[in-house]
């Protein structure tokens, strides 16, 4: 089961020790500016708690995909600054994160002193979860709290292997993310909707098999709806869609449980090609003209998706329902972010780009849990064990 009590950070004793902290750091940043700064605020409450019983506290994380390349723009150094403003203190950044210069730093590092150390993944050790990497990792400290939950889903070397090496405890944000996410899966209110979205089916298929059998509705749009479409005999002309993975759509689709509950889009916005100036129109879905694309779903699926969200007693959602990034493709997900508002379900958001779509409609207080994690909050969902929070201690 994977809603286990896990020990905390306030299980133990902490005061005048050195602590290891895994956050989750990962940004969007566009030329050493963060544009969202959500996942640096969700680790305060820790921080700040390790702060107050006098600790020394040395912060790891990740930032985008580095592949084990040493990358100028993927750097935590912007990070360090912005945490610094928030804190209100000096933040002592290291521009590695294990070797002689780490060392240094973390002995000279007093009670009440926040160092961040560069990003994990400038070596490749962390995602092979090398025990070797994750030992020189645990040297640094006495204790180690998982913060990240965003990364929980990953078995890496700072998620996982550090665990078989310090004492280890989760942090608030994990114990928050767990708390709203189990009461979802123990005894989640009915109707139960799971809205998926985003570009592709392929990293999602276990996922929705799982859901598919929890939920009482799943509803399915954005680019990998398009390849259920597609699956169903739609001609989706140029649109985006995962030709390999239509045989497994077309099995899934005449399956009983996928005709019961799963709902497809009706009709699409489509455009001539994928810009914000091109040509666009709404169409239903078997009448998507030669060779343009569907970019949003259109206002009757709007209608029909806002039905089912209405009278849901919890709703969970990752992925956006078209390219809302551009204003003419947007309204799909912004009618959906604002139907998700209104309803008196329990509801969950996950995903950056889903928490990026309800921040722009304005919606984000009316959200009763918006999770750090898209990924991890999924997997968990459907089932998954999540290794970054099996391998904590229970209390």
């Amino acid at each position: 089961m994977p809603c286990l009590d896990k020990k905390s950070v306030t299980d133990v004793e902490v005061a005048g020790k050195k602590v290891l902290v895994r956050v989750d750091f990962n940004v969007p940043l566009k030329a050493d500016k963060i544009k969202d700064d959500t996942r640096i605020l969700a680790a305060v409450p820790t921080i700040r708690y390790l702060l107050k019983h006098n600790t020394s506290l040395i912060l790891i994380s990740h930032l985008g995909r580095p592949k084990g390349q040493r990358r100028p723009d993927l750097s935590l150094a912007p990070v360090a600054k912005r945490l610094a403003e928030i804190l209100d203190i000096p933040v002592v950044f290291v521009d590695d994160c294990i070797g002689e210069k780490v060392n240094q730093a973390v002995s000279s590092l007093k009670s009440g002193e926040v160092l961040l150390l560069e990003n994990l993944r400038f070596h490749p050790e962390e995602e092979k979860n090398d025990p070797e990497f994750a030992k020189k990792l645990a040297d640094l400290a006495d204790i180690y709290v998982n913060d990240a939950f965003g990364v929980a889903h990953r078995a890496h070397a700072s998620t996982e292997g550090i665990t078989h090496f310090l004492p280890s405890v989760a942090g608030f944000l994990i114990e928050k993310e767990m708390k709203a996410l189990c009461s979802v899966i123990d005894s989640p209110r009915r109707p139960y909707v799971a809205i998926i979205g985003g570009a592709k089916v392929s990293n999602k298929i276990m996922i929705i098999e799982s859901l598919i059998k929890k939920v009482d509705k799943l509803l399915i749009g954005g680019g990998m709806g398009n390849t259920f479409l597609a699956a169903a005999g739609y001609n989706m002309q140029t649109s985006l869609i995962e030709p390999d993975k239509i045989d497994w759509a077309r099995e899934f689709l005449q399956t009983d449980i996928a005709k019961e509950r799963l709902v497809l889009p009706v009709d699409l916005v489509v455009a001539a090609f994928f810009s914000a100036d091109a040509e666009h129109r709404v169409c239903p879905v078997d009448g998507v003209p030669d060779g343009w694309q569907a970019l949003d779903i259109g206002p009757a699926t709007v209608d029909l998706f806002t039905t089912v969200v209405n009278s849901a007693g919890t709703i969970v959602w990752n992925g956006p329902l078209g390219a809302f990034e551009i204003k003419a493709y947007a309204e799909g997900t912004m009618a959906i972010a604002r139907a998700v508002a209104d309803a008196t379900a329990f509801s969950i958001i996950g995903g950056g780009d889903s928490v990026s779509a309800v921040h722009k409609a304005g919606v984000m207080d009316r959200i009763s849990h918006i999770s750090t994690g898209g990924g991890a909050s999924l997997e968990l969902l459907g089932g998954e064990i999540l290794p970054g929070i099996a391998a904590l201690p229970s209390k």
